[in-house]
């Protein structure tokens, strides 16, 4: 997949680009409640109820980390309030990020255009964007799909945007559950893994893998 040169490069947000702080934020709030192990545990849990809230019809956002917490609390055994929800979705615009990101997301950008499809609000992902450190040819939301990754309408609704097609695209992502099982299910031959080591490798996906965004210039002969 070397030196390809796609219509557009197309990106998950949060995770790949973004560092996604859900894990801190679940720790900042019951970190005092619970011993290590058990809290390593209401992660986990954590992640499972978000991804388990996004696969029906779409909701707002602020309703998937409301339930995804009330449930992990529930599952744990921990008080749920309300305000807790509140505070995790309203930190979600404050994230920066990875380290890796604005000189390689740059570089590319001179050449090629770079496309963001997130689970996000079209209320916060603005602001997660400007911090990337360069310019988006397009950003498209869950909220504008009316539907969350890795739900195959979210991505035919990025294609219908772009009036493109599959192959037309190379899709980046740190993630195979959200993204990169439905890439490939929608006709995505060229996918780039981040390995950000939140997810185990699956060579079945068919991918080129590189530990962070520095990595993403040289696929492109850049």
């Amino acid at each position: 997949m070397t030196l390809l040169r796609p219509k557009y490069i197309t990106f998950d947000c949060y995770g790949t680009l973004t560092n996604f702080q859900m894990a801190e934020a679940a720790r900042d709030l019951y970190g005092a409640q619970l011993d290590e192990p058990r809290m390593a545990e209401f992660v986990r849990d954590f992640a499972a109820y978000r991804l388990d809230e996004v696969l029906g019809d779409w909701k707002p956002y602020a309703e998937v980390v409301h339930n995804s917490i009330e449930r992990s609390c529930k599952r744990n055994g921990i008080k749920f309030r309300d305000e807790d929800a509140r505070m995790v979705y309203e930190r979600v615009p404050t994230w920066g990020p990875h380290a890796d990101v604005p000189a390689g997301l740059a570089k590319v950008a001179k050449e090629i255009p770079l496309v963001i499809l997130s689970n996000a609000m079209n209320s916060q992902i603005m602001s997660n964007v400007e911090k990337l450190g360069a310019p988006f040819h397009a950003v498209y939301t869950a909220e504008q799909a009316q539907a969350y990754k890795p739900r195959l309408q979210a991505f035919e609704y990025m294609f219908d945007m772009l009036g493109c097609a599959p192959e037309d695209v190379v899709h980046c992502s740190s993630s195979f559950r959200y993204d990169h099982m439905s890439a490939n299910d929608i006709g995505i031959k060229n996918k780039v893994w981040v390995n950000r080591r939140h997810e185990p490798a699956n060579p079945f996906y068919g991918y080129v893998e590189i530990p962070d965004i520095s990595g993403l210039p040289g696929i492109f002969g850049l």
